[in-house]
């Protein structure tokens, strides 16, 4: 391609424009300047002072724990002086004395209080056995006033009903059952009714001299006072 003028400056405006070219083809350079990095969500210092702060937050999180280190070791390092140290120990047992002496006064107190319910129940019981056998008893005796009576008629001298009868008294007997019928002994109100008073002779208190009808008792319980004539000093 020809040339037109000076060889020289052509070559010099071919080399300016070239250069212009080069340095119109450098790629722009972006800077983020963010406070924050969204990837790790840290927080960053501006370039210039990156390097320093960041060696800077590292020393001072470094020293943040070493200082929590040291203070634990100061903790653990100080002495309890024995005084107080005893002091604590004897308040610590001063409470748990209080609370096994509670415990214990409460177990000693439900112990006494099962004690006197299971007396209480066994006692019942008893009672209500007892009342059960008085009331068999009493259901009874009209029939063995008439075993008495047909007795007293010798009709039963001899025979079953003779045998029957007195297996009836001796059942009875088991069960505690007493017949009252003594004569000659001194008039007890507690056990004996008095139909008749009579004089009798060489006498000094009043005494049964006959029964009209037996009694009888279980046990210290009299179940039916015996039906007498009394005889009075004259």
């Amino acid at each position: 391609m020809p040339h037109h003028g000076n060889e020289e400056e052509h070559n010099t405006s071919t080399d300016h424009d070239r250069a212009g070219q080069k340095g119109d083809s450098h790629e722009p350079v972006i800077r983020d300047n963010r406070k924050v990095d969204p990837v790790t969500g840290q927080a960053r210092h501006p370039e210039g002072g990156s390097s320093s702060h960041g060696a800077g937050a590292a020393s001072g999180t470094d020293s943040d724990g070493d200082a929590l280190a040291q203070a634990e070791e100061i903790l653990n390092g100080v002495e309890v002086p024995a005084e107080e140290s005893v002091a604590q120990g004897a308040a610590g047992t001063g409470s748990a004395n209080a609370e096994a002496a509670e415990l214990r006064n409460d177990l000693l107190r439900l112990q006494a209080e099962y004690v006197n319910y299971r007396k209480r129940v066994e006692r019942d019981r008893a009672v209500a056995g007892e009342m059960a056998v008085i009331g068999v008893l009493n259901s009874l005796l009209p029939v063995l006033d008439d075993v008495d009576a047909a007795r007293q008629h010798g009709d039963l001298a001899d025979g079953p009903f003779a045998a029957i009868a007195t297996k009836l008294e001796n059942a009875l007997k088991t069960y505690g059952l007493v017949r009252i019928d003594e004569t000659g002994v001194e008039f007890d109100p507690t056990i004996h009714e008095a139909l008749i008073q009579q004089p009798g002779e060489d006498i000094e208190v009043d005494t049964v001299s006959q029964v009209l009808r037996s009694g009888y008792k279980s046990g210290e319980r009299v179940l039916r006072a015996a039906q007498v004539i009394v005889a009075v000093p004259a």
